[in-house]
């Protein structure tokens, strides 16, 4: 085995976790450009937005209730509104397990719920999960950078897979498929709470998460090093069975992190046609809307008299480019009107400043 004792023991184990947060931290930057664009369409869209604000409290206050589950607290009491969620436990339990009920309820909105669509990728996938170590690998994979090679390896086979599904397999005309495509613009709306309920909270935001994370880590930080010391423990189990579930196993809260960046993303795209649709005046702000569903049909019709290995990844892309090019040519004539006025303005401030100078 490669590498040097301190490695392999003390730095070794920290590389899928480092890895984790890295991908974690990129997720929390998404949700906030997500609130952002949600912020823009707040004023014509209120009801819309109290929806995304209620999927979010939805799955924080279920990861609450499992958080409860988890330790044995039992739950007496569940309310959840669009604006606020509660879970009361049974049993009132200290220590440990109060931090653990914590726990979900912080940190579990941003794994719990893409869970779910993992679990429908394990039978909507073809591979995507091996976690085998490579051969070049198997001298330095329990370095650290053996650690980082495979965890990054984990992900990029996942992503590889994931992302051919979404762009060359999807089938909207599967049930199996759609309902996975609507099950994640659900979740990349309602990954974290927007709080653009019936009045903004501006206090939460990225930092307000951090600051919740932090506090819950520095409340206890006695069950955080156990916690650590759990997972150098699996490492050292890895080690002895030379196996690699170690990183297997931080490999899958990567691949939730992909998972909820990819839905986010969808979400952007939703988010931005909304936006965009603001600005037609009348009742041609439905046609992107009904462009969306009419394209994809009329693309799939004609791929059925044009035979190609691409139908279904040329069916989302013509979906995607006639419904943004629709959407800019109701917007163009607006714009050319804008520019004509102010070009219109220009000239006269020109000549009004010619005539003073005669």
């Amino acid at each position: 085995m490669e590498g040097t004792a301190i490695d392999i023991v003390v730095f070794a184990p920290l590389a899928p976790i480092c890895g984790v947060l890295l991908f974690w931290f990129i997720k929390m930057l998404f949700i906030e450009g997500q609130k952002s664009l949600l912020e823009k369409i707040r004023s014509k869209h209120g009801a819309f937005c109290r929806f995304t604000n209620f999927l979010g409290v939805l799955f924080q206050t279920v990861c609450h209730a499992l958080g409860f589950t988890v330790t044995k607290s039992g739950i007496s009491d569940f309310y959840i509104s669009v604006n606020y969620g509660r879970v009361a436990p049974k049993k009132e339990k200290k220590g440990i397990f109060e931090w653990i009920a914590n726990a979900f309820l912080f940190v579990g909105p941003f794994f719990i719920p893409p869970a779910m669509l993992l679990i429908c990728l394990f039978f909507l996938l073809e591979g995507g999960f091996d976690t085998a170590t490579s051969a070049h690998l198997i001298d330095s994979q329990y370095t650290i950078g053996g650690q980082l090679t495979a965890f990054g390896t984990n992900l990029y086979t996942f992503s590889a897979s994931f992302f051919n599904f979404l762009f060359t397999k999807l089938d909207l005309f599967h049930p199996a498929h759609l309902g996975f495509f609507f099950l994640m613009i659900i979740l990349g709306l309602g990954i974290r709470p927007s709080y653009l309920g019936e009045k903004k909270v501006n206090k939460v935001d990225l930092l307000y998460d951090l600051r919740n994370i932090w506090n819950l880590i520095t409340h206890k930080p006695l069950y955080v090093i156990l916690l650590f010391v759990f997972s150098y423990l699996i490492f050292y189990a890895s080690i002895a069975s030379n196996q690699g579930y170690y990183v297997t196993l931080f490999s899958v809260f990567g691949w939730l992190s992909i998972i909820s960046i990819a839905s986010i993303f969808v979400s952007y795209m939703l988010l931005a046609l909304i936006y965009f649709t603001d600005k037609i005046e009348g009742g041609k702000k439905l046609i992107p809307y009904l462009m969306v569903p009419v394209s994809y049909i009329l693309a799939r019709v004609l791929f059925v008299f044009i035979k190609t290995d691409l139908d279904l990844s040329l069916s989302l892309a013509l979906m995607v480019l006639s419904t943004i090019f629709v959407t800019y040519m109701i917007l163009k004539p607006k714009g050319d009107k804008l520019k004509t006025k102010r070009m219109i303005k220009w000239f006269k401030g020109k000549k009004a400043e010619e005539k003073q100078d005669e």
